[in-house]
């Protein structure tokens, strides 16, 4: 039979496809081995971000991951924008939806972490090999891990609408521009800058602390949610200075990267997953 190109389409339903066979390990993996230890983390300086950012651009230009985020988060993002700009009353939540992506990114990009993982180990690397991930034993721990984010995105999501109807609310806004006066103009738009601000920070250091390096660890050893959670936060506690000025920094890229009707994103994303994983391997001994 005469072998055809393929498409990032038919790659992911052939990955999907073949997941089934694989639950059954994922799940009794969830807890990891019985014997693993906590594995031991690194001390990082903000040259180390550098490095990383550096190694996650190298990555993006010799793989060209941007194809699946191309065809997979532009129409999803398109259908989120149009519906909010169809529906007055989610307007507010646009702001919170866009900075809520960070707290869900290091799931979206854990595709990218594979393809860089091949490349360090000097194994083939192309975007079909994102998906993978769909047949890795340590999926089912990587949808768990996934899970609770996504969780705490709707709870986020729960915190800012209760806070604009707080102070702008509880009515939508009558329109964009009357929405963004309010806020930039009133004393109850700065009263929700300030609280949103403030609760915003409170869930990205959350969700920071569970994530830094949780996912790429359960894609490259056999250790469970627990232990990949308990990991990250010591490496959050171990490095606090320069993660948190990596997780601004990431915040930062996605805001710039959306600001051209998302066409930043293109590049913004995949470099971020790619340097992720080099983080990881710089913060886990």
């Amino acid at each position: 039979m005469a072998k055809t190109i393929g498409n990032p389409i038919s790659w992911a339903a052939q990955s999907l496809s073949s997941t089934s066979d694989h639950m059954g390990e994922a799940i009794s993996g969830l807890g990891g081995e019985a014997k693993a230890e906590l594995p031991m983390v690194q001390v990082l300086t903000m040259s180390d971000i550098a490095a990383c950012l550096r190694a996650g651009y190298d990555d993006f230009i010799a793989t060209r991951a941007d194809a699946i985020f191309a065809i997979v988060v532009y129409p999803i993002a398109g259908l989120i924008l149009f519906g909010m700009g169809m529906q007055m009353d989610l307007v507010p939540l646009l702001a919170p939806l866009v900075l809520g992506f960070a707290l869900v990114g290091p799931a979206a990009a854990v595709g990218l972490y594979e393809i860089s993982r091949r490349r360090e180990a000097g194994e083939d690397a192309h975007w079909r090999h994102a998906f993978s991930v769909f047949r890795s034993p340590a999926f089912g721990s990587i949808f768990v891990l996934a899970a609770y984010l996504t969780m705490l995105l709707l709870v986020w999501l729960m915190a800012a609408q209760s806070i604009y109807a707080a102070t702008l609310g509880p009515e939508p806004p009558a329109s964009v521009v009357s929405f963004v006066s309010d806020l930039f103009t009133t004393p109850a738009g700065w009263a929700l800058i300030v609280a949103g601000n403030a609760a915003g920070f409170l869930f990205a250091i959350v969700a920071l602390a569970m994530s830094v390096v949780s996912f790429p660890l359960l894609l490259d050893r056999k250790v469970g949610v627990p232990i990949a959670v308990v990991t990250s936060v010591r490496v959050l506690r171990r490095n606090p200075g320069v993660i948190i000025s990596w997780g601004a920094m990431v915040a930062a890229l996605l805001v710039l990267g959306s600001i051209p009707f998302m066409l930043g994103l293109i590049v913004v994303l995949p470099v971020l997953g790619h340097a992720t994983w080099h983080l990881y391997r710089r913060a886990v001994a």
